[in-house]
């Protein structure tokens, strides 16, 4: 979330140079089945992703996992907590949301080998899989020269990827709709998993006016927001009600500091209680949400449609906390990444984990539960050094792109 700032990318970018080549398929997850993805809802998975389903007993898991943050000689230990995490939760589906990689990386086998660190563990597991971009994503175009429309080529190039390639006219990159079909034969879409791009940065003036004072980041554009309306309501008319849903993103609302403060204005430990008690708000924040300078309207847009059940991001490493905010839960998960910036001295990475969302089938509803796992769960060593690994070797068809 913090280091460096470069330059500027929000663009609505076009399919990169690194291309696709075919090549044998894994042995397909008990929790998905192949064929083709939903048609006509721009934002799908492509057609040979695996299909997404409830459990035969009306359950999902979901596993966020954010801010892996590192180049090819990823620390070892985030490779550990996703393996272990993966292993404990068997989850249905998983999400690496934004910041998967970041600079370091000087050319494009080296910006492949980092992806292929953290995506491996899914993908040999054969459980399906997806990320959104972060701020520092594109860190190493200037030495590489690998922008995020050539990575969602590559991730797309992986036989469990679920991300959608690029929407035109729409700001962003791999924007995706996962649906999540009901329990038994059915085909209807009983929830809808919403991945965006929130962006890098703001730019360096709008109108000639500067930013100087405000936060760096970037937010979600209005044609994003408008994408989302214009989605749920087609998906609303096609299944004749509103198809529940959670929304991921990797930096944060401004209602997710309006939510933990209690108010707009208010900084004081009781305005934090106040909203803790308020928004039944669970977890830790130890460092300040960092949104972008202008409120992109998403959670009046998500209020409004009354589909989106919650909204959660990373960005900010050692923040976990979650609450409810006038009935949409917002909140975040830590950062996996070991090799990215923690907490202070010898805590750095006492807040290393994930967030798990187990879902349940109640009629046409979906209910719910989420927690957090911590890498200190898993007995994984926390000593705040630097463990780097050996790249995980590229799978012929990735080495081949």
């Amino acid at each position: 979330m913090t280091e460096k700032s470069p330059i500027s990318r929000r663009t609505i970018l076009t399919a990169g140079g690194l291309g696709v080549l075919g090549a044998a398929a894994l042995p397909t997850a008990a929790h998905a089945e192949t064929g083709d993805a939903e048609r006509g809802a721009t934002g799908s998975p492509r057609a040979k992703a695996p299909k997404l389903r409830f459990r035969a007993d009306g359950t999902f898991k979901v596993v966020q996992f954010n801010d892996t943050q590192d180049d090819e000689l990823t620390d070892r230990r985030t490779v550990e907590l996703i393996e272990k995490t993966l292993d404990a939760e068997t989850p249905d589906f998983v999400l690496i949301n934004g910041d998967v990689i970041t600079g370091g990386c000087e050319t494009r086998l080296a910006v492949k080998q980092a992806i292929n660190n953290v995506v491996w563990p899914m993908e040999s597991r054969g459980i399906p899989w997806a990320v959104t971009y972060g701020n520092h994503d594109e860190d190493s175009l200037p030495q590489s020269g690998v922008d995020e429309a050539m990575m969602l080529d590559f991730y797309r190039s992986y036989d469990f990827n679920m991300n959608a390639e690029n929407i035109a006219g729409v700001t962003g990159t791999g924007n995706t709709i996962v649906p999540i079909r009901t329990a038994g034969r059915g085909n209807d879409t009983a929830f809808s998993l919403w991945l965006l791009d929130s962006g890098r940065y703001a730019p360096g003036t709008i109108d000639g006016q500067d930013f100087a004072g405000y936060p760096a980041w970037d937010w979600l554009r209005m044609d994003q927001v408008s994408w989302y309306r214009e989605e749920s309501q087609r998906l609303e008319k096609k299944f004749k009600r509103k198809v529940p849903g959670l929304m991921f993103i990797h930096i944060a609302l401004w209602e997710h500091r309006f939510m933990w403060w209690g108010g707009v204005d208010t900084r004081t430990a009781a305005d934090a209680a106040r909203g803790r008690t308020r928004h039944g708000i669970v977890g830790e924040r130890n460092e300040d949400e960092c949104p972008g300078p202008i409120n992109s309207g998403m959670y009046n847009a998500i209020l409004e449609r009354g589909d989106v059940k919650g909204v959660f991001v990373g960005h900010d490493h050692v923040n976990d906390y979650v609450g409810n905010y006038y009935g949409v839960l917002l909140g975040y998960a830590p950062g996996t990444g070991f090799g990215a910036y923690g907490l202070p001295g010898a805590e750095r990475n006492r807040m290393r984990g994930g967030r798990v969302f187990e879902l349940t089938q109640s009629g046409e509803d979906v209910d719910i539960a989420t927690r957090v796992v911590y890498a200190r769960d898993y007995g994984i060593d926390l000593t705040a050094n630097d463990q780097p690994m050996e790249p995980t070797p590229l799978a012929p068809k990735q080495a081949a792109i």
